[in-house]
């Protein structure tokens, strides 16, 4: 009998204790990240042509440098990666051959966690491209498919570089 209700007292104990725990998701901390993404404005620095047919858009542009030298800055729109949450697409801009910034100009925005999430890992992502100079960039957990299409269409953009 004395084990039955030790047993008993011990199930009830566990089963509060489970069900007062909170987790990480609370709104608190997900709303103290440091970093935003904006969507693309398309501004009168840069020109681009789209294809609808293709759902991808292209654009360059390129600069002469002060004092005479030749210093190009391009800018390439991968693919857009369709993804389970919606499309991704990534932009680079590259100049003398190096990338010079990277980010994603379209991106799930549908929900609120769609923006929390994206307004943390999107400027990781953008960061590491930068920085490593290449598609060899980890994926930002718990992003995983928003890491996977930024990675899709970050590798055409590269491809369209010829980097």
């Amino acid at each position: 009998m004395r084990r039955i209700v030790t047993t008993i007292l011990s199930t009830i104990s566990i089963l509060v204790l489970l069900f007062s725990y909170h987790t990480s998701s609370s709104s608190a901390r997900v709303t103290a990240s440091p970093f935003v993404q904006q969507p693309a404005n398309s501004g009168p620095a840069s020109q681009s042509r789209s294809s609808t047919r293709s759902g991808s858009s292209t654009s360059a542009s390129s600069s002469a440098a002060r004092s005479g030298t030749a210093t190009q800055t391009a800018t390439y729109t991968g693919q857009s990666a369709d993804t389970r949450w919606g499309p991704v697409q990534v932009q680079l801009t590259v100049q003398g051959g190096k990338i010079t910034r990277a980010r994603a100009v379209q991106y799930p925005q549908g929900t609120d966690i769609d923006t929390q999430i994206n307004g943390y890992a999107l400027p990781i992502l953008d960061q590491e491209v930068v920085q490593r100079q290449s598609a060899s960039i980890d994926t930002v957990s718990g992003a995983t498919v928003t890491s996977d299409g930024y990675l899709q269409s970050l590798q055409s953009a590269i491809d369209q570089a010829h980097l």
